[in-house]
């Protein structure tokens, strides 16, 4: 499950876990929790770094945190088989499922799991709602790739996602936000959503990445051919990916390190419908998955960009709808926090669900 030495699979989109794993990669719970740490420490004990962080912003995101980002996303687009796609867009099953399960069931599960555990927390529970509405375009491509999902299906999922967060984030928040607590006799949340800073968020974090791992597919292909490209500059260019993961995990816990070590239990009472929500999406997409016989690749896929959000949005949005010192926008950096770690041991667990519950992916020519 390494991003630094995994070879090109036998079946597009599913890796090979054989060969030796590099100390980072073996140790990759280990790295994430000590940036979490590293994040927390800094943003409590270093004065002024908020300030310096946020002097420079892309939209509402930190200048370094986007290159973080763009860094941590670029690697795992550029293994994309891009050839491979058509076949992706033509699983109506996959499509349509994880269409039902990131924009109708996970937004619905987090809006009542933060009416049953934070009914008295009202920005709180409006931050988790919007946390649940940010579908997944960037961290994912990462889980996906530790876990031997398929790259292509993630890319085109992602990119499904992307489009929907544009067009329907507005029109989602104001249902979950605003009509449907009416409908059922709960206090609403009035809230505007800027679409041209979602707009933007989604073009920069995930368009610039895009294109960029598209061309460095092609031009690397046709300058140099598929096995060079591969079998040398891939495994040259794949540590970049885990570099930029740690390096924004980082700088997010830094920026809210202060509030983060000040509400340790409003902290924990955040984290828990987020654990759950995690747990039991994942779930749902890893059973519905087998249950349709779509493999184990796109089985994986279809849970981690189900169970994955977009928090680098949803903060976005918390920080600028409701201000950055908001219950909103702590809500929305306790994800990450819950996030990482859940979704890295969730990787373990789609490893050992493929040895025991799913037959070998079959070879695509």
């Amino acid at each position: 499950m390494s991003i630094q030495t995994r070879t090109p699979p036998p079946a597009p989109g599913e890796a090979d876990t054989a060969g030796r794993l590099s100390t980072v990669d073996r140790f990759l719970p280990v790295w994430i929790v000590a940036a979490m740490l590293l994040g927390l420490l800094l943003g409590s004990f270093v004065p002024g770094l908020n300030t310096a962080l946020g002097a420079v912003k892309i939209g509402e995101v930190s200048l370094p945190i986007a290159i973080g980002l763009l860094v941590m996303m670029y690697p795992v687009l550029a293994k994309v088989r891009y050839d491979q796609t058509h076949r992706v867009l033509a699983d109506r099953k996959l499509m349509i499922t994880s269409l039902v399960l990131n924009w109708v069931l996970a937004p619905a599960f987090m809006f009542a799991m933060a009416w049953i555990f934070i009914p008295d927390l009202p920005e709180y529970r409006t931050g988790l709602i919007i946390v649940g509405l940010a579908r997944c375009i960037a961290m994912v491509m990462v889980w996906n790739d530790l876990a031997c999902g398929d790259r292509e299906a993630a890319a085109v999922l992602v990119a499904i996602n992307s489009v929907f967060q544009v067009v329907a984030f507005g029109a989602l928040g104001w249902f979950y936000l605003q009509v449907l607590p009416v409908w059922l006799g709960l206090p609403a949340t009035s809230a505007d959503f800027s679409f041209w800073a979602i707009t933007a968020s989604v073009l920069i974090f995930l368009g610039l990445p895009l294109l960029a791992g598209f061309l460095t597919r092609t031009i690397g292909e046709k300058t140099k051919g598929r096995d060079w490209y591969e079998g040398t500059f891939l495994p040259r260019l794949g540590p970049w990916a885990l570099y930029g993961l740690l390096f924004t995990i980082t700088l997010l816990f830094a920026l809210q390190g202060g509030t983060i070590t000040s509400r340790p239990l409003d902290v924990a009472r955040i984290a828990v419908p987020l654990f759950v929500y995690f747990l039991v999406v994942f779930g749902a997409g890893m059973l519905i998955g087998r249950w349709l016989d779509l493999g184990y690749a796109k089985t994986t896929t279809l849970a981690f960009t189900a169970a994955g959000n977009n928090f680098e949005l949803a903060i976005a949005v918390a920080i600028g709808t409701f201000g950055v010192t908001s219950g909103q926008a702590l809500a929305g950096v306790v994800g990450p926090l819950i996030e990482v770690p859940v979704l890295v041991a969730l990787v373990y667990v789609a490893l050992q669900a493929r040895k025991r519950y799913f037959a070998p992916s079959p070879i695509f020519v």
